[in-house]
């Protein structure tokens, strides 16, 4: 599947990080693109930088893997257009800004033209909002988002698999986007399973 997976600035880029390796370990092909503060906070965050694909294929023992890294302002790019959209986009961590400008239909950089993009031709498009509290306006933005055809994945884990380690909580949230994309894992023990 051609993916397109957009880290913004809201706190939470593990979700996202988490996500893409799972995603090149599965074989998907993977277009990344982060907004300036995205790029920012991953930073700060994990110390990881965003800028360079063969390097974060390394990260991960693969170096085979389709990545493609796309700057935030390439309005150029084929992910730009309808006629050569992703099967599929997340947004993973979303900052409440984006679902703004995308609720608006703002298409001021990729990541929200893409989004526009996914929404017209109605093609998943996934968003793992990371604020906490929502505001009125936070909520009223994600159930317009939600009546238009996004995926609204609020990075809420789940307890009920035990999770002794920040991994296995992140593996959770990353589990349910992986879910909604119809792509098999085993990142967390499914409710009513054996052990």
């Amino acid at each position: 599947m051609k993916i397109l997976l957009a880290i913004t600035g809201a706190s939470g880029s593990i979700y996202g990080l988490r996500l893409l390796e799972e995603l090149l370990r599965a074989g998907h092909q993977l277009t990344l693109v982060a907004s300036e503060s995205g790029l920012e906070v991953c930073r700060y965050e994990t110390g990881i930088e965003l800028t360079d694909a063969e390097t974060l294929k390394q990260r991960w023992g693969l170096p085979e893997a389709n990545l493609t890294i796309r700057a935030a302002t390439d309005l150029w790019a084929p992910e730009a257009s309808g006629s050569a959209a992703p099967e599929a986009m997340v947004i993973a961590p979303c900052s409440m800004g984006t679902v703004g400008r995308i609720s608006a239909g703002i298409s001021g950089n990729l990541i929200e033209r893409a989004a526009d993009v996914m929404l017209k031709e109605h093609r998943p498009l996934l968003l793992l909002p990371r604020e906490t509290p929502f505001s009125t306006i936070h909520l009223e933005n994600l159930l317009k988002l939600s009546r238009c055809g996004a995926r609204i994945i609020p990075a809420m884990p789940g307890f009920y698999q035990k999770p002794e380690t920040i991994d296995q909580l992140v593996d959770f949230v990353v589990g349910k986007m992986l879910d909604q994309l119809g792509v098999e894992h085993q990142l967390f023990k499914r409710w009513g399973t054996a052990d």
